[in-house]
């Protein structure tokens, strides 16, 4: 669920849909100039927060912001850098360390910083060779 808010938080609270006051009673979600998906979200958070052991969270209080009680990005696109120029020169620096580090500094080299999802569990060959050996190696079908 975190992963799933930071998305929206990162665009900014007016891209993501989030309103800029308060939603003081629930009647008040009705009249909201947002998205029905945006609004689930808002109507989740107030739900949520209503229940005795989410209280705590403050959700209706921040129900607007999605739930965040906090600044949604320190940011702004128009007047500073984006954070997509920040995680690439904070890349940029960390690959740098890690080259000094192993002492190659001064050679030519290659980041690659892209995951791809391989699989879950065993090919069917890795499959029959785990089964052989959960049963003691020996050669089935003989």
């Amino acid at each position: 669920m975190a992963g799933y808010i930071s998305k929206y938080a990162t665009k900014g609270a007016e891209a993501a849909g989030a309103v800029d006051g308060r939603i003081h009673h629930a009647r008040d979600m009705v009249t909201l100039p947002v998205r029905s998906h945006v609004l689930r979200m808002i109507s989740t958070c107030w739900w949520l927060g209503g229940l005795p052991e989410f209280e705590p969270l403050g959700l209706r209080r921040w129900a607007h912001m999605l739930g965040y009680g906090g600044d949604f990005s320190t940011k702004s696109r128009r007047y500073s850098t984006t954070l997509t120029a920040l995680r690439q020169a904070r890349a940029d620096h960390r690959a740098e360390q890690q080259r000094t580090a192993l002492g190659l500094a001064d050679c030519p080299t290659v980041t690659i910083g892209e995951w791809r999802y391989a699989g879950r569990g065993y090919s069917p060959e890795a499959a029959l060779l785990a089964a052989s050996v959960r049963e003691g190696g020996g050669l089935h079908g003989t």
